[in-house]
């Protein structure tokens, strides 16, 4: 007997998370999510499967990081983070003359040329300046 009652809890405990998780997941999928009238089913899978989002590039996240930060703040805490990240992860080195001249145009654009050039540094062989140049 107490052979049976273990064979029939084992087989419980395997089954039941099962079915309990399956029919979980089918009573969401009919909710009325929307909140309309009409009837809605919310399916896995779908022929309207939107494309996912191709990953940025470490030195393009980091380009939007340091000009949003130049238009908060200066670009010369722009250019101080640009030198840090760079030390800190070499890989970036062969963008950072990319990244300045960026850098350099922006501060044109929200600062003038002359007050722009006040900040220029020889953070990544000058390139800051060489941006704001390009600008005026």
């Amino acid at each position: 007997m107490t052979h049976t009652a273990r064979r029939i809890g084992r087989t419980l405990a395997l089954v039941l998370p099962v079915v309990l998780v399956l029919s979980g997941t089918l009573a969401v999928t009919r909710v009325n999510w929307a909140g309309s009238n009409g009837s809605q089913i919310l399916t896995a899978s779908s022929e309207n499967v939107s494309v996912r989002a191709k990953s940025r590039a470490p030195q393009d996240v980091l380009r939007d990081a340091l000009l949003t930060e130049l238009q908060e703040k200066d670009p010369g805490t722009a250019l101080t983070h640009l030198q840090r990240e760079v030390e800190h992860r070499p890989s970036l080195a062969r963008h950072c003359m990319s990244i300045a001249r960026a850098l350099g145009r922006a501060a044109v654009e929200h600062y003038g040329p002359v007050k722009a050039q006040t900040y220029s540094r020889p953070v990544c062989d000058t390139s800051f300046a060489s941006g704001v140049a390009q600008e005026r």
